[in-house]
């Protein structure tokens, strides 16, 4: 990755400029503040009709002091990877933020004073770098650093496999900056609620100008908020020293975990949690994402492409939602500019996060300067990406991808798509006939078969569609235009010469799926034959859900045969073949015996025999990691074609 580095610019005006150095916590600042107050006092209090009395003495310019020049200043920099989720104290003394650790998945929150000027700075660690601790945020009133950790192990069992996951590991934590601050969440012995939160006599009135930060012990007294662990993000402070966050169900990588794909249960919660009370609020169920005004006092929620301002310290109610119409909000395009714009930027993505600092040895600035002139002939959207693209092809390499900018295309309702029935049809003298119907995978929503269990067979001639005849000529395709998704009445003439049979189906938006899984079911059926019976076959699409997901569904009874074909022909790539390769790489070492049961190997669901893998030059990305490590690692042949060779990846 490339080294990143957080950077602070003095100069700066306000106390939450990103660019502060010393604000208005400092003495100095409140000095010239008591002291341009003085002299405004004064000068209001004259009359302005009285002459100016001469004086020997020279005269003071009235125009305003020059501010001092901003600088940037170099804070801390990162060689794994970049520093991120920056955040400054109320007093904009100090600087925290999620420093990148060992490996790809660790970070450390760490906390510097800014506020020193030129540096070097003194950094002080949070939290010790063992977990991945991210999103650090002050407390309005100054007291408290708050920040999000993935650090439950809790393991959730894999109903399959029995495999063990952490999929709740995430929970809000906080940290006292002073010693002498109570925290919200531990005893008194003084008494105190059962509920919890602070005393009111250790209540913040607000922020009192100065953030205290006692280093000694402070990665000791970080502490989790008493809330269930789940996935939390958007952690941010509000008015009042309350916090919000967005709280995350848990649900699967395909969108398949709820009964509906537009179910709104799979959109995170917005939550208020009042420090003083110690006390969690649910404020929106199921929203899309939120915003925290420069005050703190209100949220902006969208939901649902509807925008609102609500408080955000308190359930919504009517009188306190205001609702904002984005249709007020007009934004004149010059697209030329925007091209223009778009390019130089893509030129710098490119010169700064480039794999290879000396871009493989290519004069990137005279490629940019090459294909600049031709900016002057783009004409839309795609000619522009397409202009992109051959300026990225200089580089040679992969995963450089480029996708054209489109405008608003109106409300979905205008945009249905093409209805798709999962079937074959054959026209015979101008008669439309079902050639075949293509059978569902139940174990995936996607794979569903419209006309299964209609009664429909194969052969049956379709004469309309929602009433209307099908063309002898066109078919039934262009009657289906648009119907994706809804309910639509198909007849079909009797074979019998009785009435005709009228069935209502759902035609799909995209059968892709659908034929994905018979293209697998028929390879496997040749497996099987030219085996006699003796060879398993499992195809991975992909290395990512889809494909996770399609290795698992048939890995038990394919891995119990005495040997077994991986087809990761056309395979997309991904980032999991080491989960994959886990499961290859296993071998049998002894047998688990029960009494009437069939003897199952240890370690279970490991190969029994040869492995065979088949690629193509389709097999891509992840996909020629995999073939690669499968023969390094000696599992056994890779047959087919020289695979796509693109393994340079992207992140971020």
């Amino acid at each position: 990755g490339a080294a990143g580095a957080a950077e602070g610019a003095g100069a700066a005006e306000g106390a939450g400029a990103a660019e502060g150095a010393e604000q208005n916590g400092s003495a100095e600042a409140a000095k010239s503040a008591e002291s341009a107050e003085a002299t405004e006092s004064a000068e209001s209090a004259e009359d302005p009709d009285t002459p100016e009395p001469e004086s020997a003495e020279t005269p003071q310019s009235s125009e305003p002091s020059e501010p001092p020049e901003a600088r940037v200043v170099e804070v801390v920099r990162s060689f794994n990877g970049p520093v991120r989720d920056l955040a400054f104290s109320p007093d904009g003394a100090w600087l925290a933020w999620s420093h990148p650790g060992v490996g790809r998945s660790l970070r450390q929150i760490k906390l510097a004073r800014i506020s020193e000027g030129e540096g070097p700075f003194s950094l002080i660690d949070v939290t010790d770098g063992r977990f991945e601790d991210e999103n650090p945020v002050f407390t309005r009133d100054g007291r408290y650093l708050a920040f999000l950790s993935w650090r439950g192990f809790d393991p959730v069992y894999d109903v399959h496999t029995g495999d063990l996951s952490f999929p709740l590991g995430c929970r809000p934590h906080l940290v006292t900056l002073s010693s002498a601050t109570p925290s919200p969440f531990a005893l008194s012995a003084d008494g105190r609620p059962a509920a919890g939160g602070l005393d009111p006599d250790d209540r913040a009135s607000g922020y009192e100008g100065v953030v205290i930060v006692e280093a000694e012990g402070l990665a000791s007294r970080v502490t989790p908020f008493p809330v269930p662990a789940s996935k939390y993000s958007s952690l941010s402070p509000v008015a009042g020293g309350g916090l919000v966050w967005l709280r995350w169900p848990i649900s699967g990588a395909l969108g398949q975990t709820f009964v509906n794909p537009a179910d709104t249960s799979s959109r995170p919660t917005l939550e208020h949690f009042d420090l003083a009370r110690a006390r969690r609020t649910q404020l929106v169920d199921h929203m899309d994402a939120f915003a925290v005004s420069g005050d703190g006092s209100r949220l902006v929620v969208v939901d649902d492409g509807e925008l609102r301002a609500v408080p955000a310290n308190d359930l919504p109610d009517d009188a306190g939602t205001s609702y904002i119409d984005p249709r007020r909000i007009l934004h004149e395009v010059d697209p030329p500019a925007e091209w223009r714009q778009a390019y130089d930027e893509a030129g710098r993505v490119i010169r700064a996060y480039f794999w290879d600092p000396g871009l493989s040895n290519i004069d990137w600035d005279a490629v940019l300067d090459q294909y600049r002139p031709l900016l002057d002939r783009v004409a839309s959207p795609d000619e522009f990406a397409d202009l992109l693209r051959e300026a990225y092809g200089e580089l040679g390499t992969s995963h450089a991808y480029v996708t054209a900018a489109r405008r608003s295309e109106g409300p979905p309702h205008y945009q249905r798509a093409q209805g798709l029935l999962g079937a074959d049809f054959t026209c015979r003298d101008g008669a439309w006939e079902l050639r075949r119907i293509l059978p569902g995978e139940s174990s995936d929503p996607r794979a569903r078969s419209p006309l299964a269990g209609t009664g429909i067979r194969e052969g049956a001639v379709l004469t309309h569609v929602d009433g209307r005849p099908v063309d002898p000529v066109t078919g039934p395709a262009p009657l289906l235009a648009g119907a994706a998704g809804t309910s639509v009445e198909l007849t079909f003439a009797s074979t019998a010469g009785g009435p005709p049979r009228r069935v209502a189906v759902l035609p799909l938006v995209d059968e892709r799926p659908l034929r994905y899984h018979d293209w697998v079911a028929k390879r496997r059926a040749v497996v099987r034959e030219l085996s006699d019976g003796q060879c398993g076959y499992l195809h991975i699409p992909d290395l990512g859900g889809s494909g996770w997901a399609q290795f698992n569904r048939d890995l038990r009874l394919e891995m119990s045969m005495p040997a077994l074909i991986i087809d990761v022909r056309g395979n997309a790539g991904g980032n999991i073949s080491e989960l994959v390769l886990e499961k290859l790489t296993r071998r049998i070492i002894g047998w688990d015996l029960t009494r009437d049961a069939m003897p199952v190997s240890y370690a279970s669901n490991a190969p029994r025999g040869p492995l065979v893998a088949l690629a193509d030059e389709a097999t891509s990305s992840d996909g020629d990691m995999i073939t690669a490590a499968f023969k390094l690692l000696g599992l056994g042949p890779v047959v087919g074609q020289r695979t796509w060779g693109g393994v340079v990846g992207m992140t971020g």
